[in-house]
């Protein structure tokens, strides 16, 4: 049942993660810590965010191949940016077996609710291609640092952060974040597997539900008006922070 539950929750991350460019982390996280506890299988923080680093490169994988078909990923683009966000990815895994949940549950709450405000700022302005800000590269080794202090694959930062400092339009942004989050969790889920924190069942329910969901959702995105893009990219980054800002503050 847990592992059945965990696949149904890697599809629907899959399909949402390659809609909007984001690894599945950011539904995987709060919903495997919301479901598996309610089917008798306890699950950390920590353990969550393991096993969301596998829905990260299973979104890179599957979703990189649709968007590279349909010659939407800017391949030099993420080739040059990636490095800055594996050296975050490798300092974010290290910090997540430091800080306290709390902790890292309320940076992950701002950094969404700090997209979604720019996204939505942004959501007039014609979308064509400008000239890159000198603020792009530290831009992306932070949103390298919040996926694998997060277990997200970055697109929650690396979507705004290329198309506002990048000047990088909003679906090549999407479909080249996720070119780029596969690389960068690689290096991610090997500092959390070796900290002991991966559970393996459902690690690869997870991989394999986003595998398909991905593929369904890369089909998707491109029907999906760049306005409406920026508008359910925001609606669900919102929604996932008062989940988590209700979790860990609400009680306390």
């Amino acid at each position: 049942m847990v592992v059945a539950a965990t696949l149904l929750i890697g599809v629907i991350a899959g399909i949402l993660g390659a809609i909007l460019g984001l690894g599945g982390g950011v539904v995987v996280v709060p919903t495997l810590e919301f479901a598996l506890p309610r089917l008798g299988h306890p699950i950390t923080l920590q353990q969550a965010i393991a096993v969301s680093q596998f829905s990260v490169l299973a979104v890179g994988l599957s979703g990189a191949a649709a968007y590279l078909k349909q010659g939407l990923v800017q391949a030099r683009t993420g080739y040059l940016l990636s490095p800055y966000t594996i050296l975050g990815g490798t300092v974010g895994s290290v910090l997540v077996l430091i800080l306290p949940a709390r902790t890292v549950a309320t940076v992950f709450a701002a950094l969404l609710l700090y997209s979604a405000y720019n996204l939505l700022r942004a959501m007039k302005r014609v979308e064509t291609q400008r000239p890159e800000s000198a603020w792009l590269r530290p831009g992306m080794t932070f949103a390298g640092v919040m996926s694998g202090l997060l277990g997200i694959g970055g697109g929650t930062v690396q979507v705004p952060v290329m198309n506002l400092l990048g000047g990088i339009p909003i679906r090549q942004a999407i479909a080249t974040s996720t070119f780029i989050m596969g690389l960068t969790a690689v290096a991610n889920a090997m500092i959390q597997q070796a900290a002991g924190m991966l559970d393996p069942r459902l690690a690869c329910a997870i991989a394999l539900g986003v595998l398909v969901g991905a593929r369904l959702g890369a089909g998707l995105q491109k029907r999906i008006p760049d306005r409406e893009l920026k508008f359910f990219f925001s609606l669900l980054l919102v929604f996932t922070a008062g989940q988590l800002l209700w979790k860990y503050w609400g009680a306390a």
